[in-house]
């Protein structure tokens, strides 16, 4: 095994470390957000450092996106899911800066290959958001307040989502 190899339990559930068991990450992640999740949670761990608790929504909300924390992804619960849901939408967004993330990108990395069926579930815990000021949801590149939404619809950070990075990574300005 080199450095970079880690070895897994015989079910794919865990990953032991030195001896240690350690939640594996949901192998359902489509890979492109696998790796978009992971930087985030990289980038948290690397402004723990510098801005201390502050960044450490950045991580748990990432590792929570993975599977790797909350409700284990091989037994979701109902709230188990929702709170996935709500904790990806939170770290694509601190991902992607100032762009906006569709509901599907956090269906689809809760739900792997059956995201449809979280659709309506990932929209309304956009809107439970949107509620609590963590985000702002868009249709045509304006902002809707209703709450019977048909159609399309975007997501983008809100004032309440908390500790946000700079883009390139870095420490958020004073």
């Amino acid at each position: 095994m080199t450095d970079n190899q880690v070895d897994h339990t015989d079910d794919g559930r865990y990953i032991v470390v030195k001896g240690r068991r350690w939640r594996a990450t949901d192998p359902s992640i489509p890979d492109t957000l696998r790796t978009e999740l992971v930087s985030a949670l990289m980038t948290g761990r690397r402004l723990v450092k510098s801005d201390g608790d502050a960044a450490r929504v950045m991580v748990q909300d990432a590792k929570v996106a993975l599977g790797e924390r909350g409700d284990p992804w091989w037994e979701p619960t109902e709230q188990g899911t929702r709170d996935r849901l709500a904790a990806t939408i939170r770290t694509l967004l601190r991902s992607r800066g100032e762009s906006s993330i569709c509901p599907s990108d956090a269906a689809r990395a809760v739900g792997g290959d059956d995201w449809r069926e979280l659709m309506a579930t990932a929209r309304e815990v956009a809107l439970d958001l949107r509620a609590d000021g963590v985000v702002a949801v868009t249709q045509r590149g304006e902002v809707v307040s209703d709450t019977d939404l048909r159609g399309p619809i975007r997501i983008v950070a809100g004032d309440a989502l908390g500790f946000r990075p700079r883009p390139g990574g870095t420490s958020p300005a004073p």
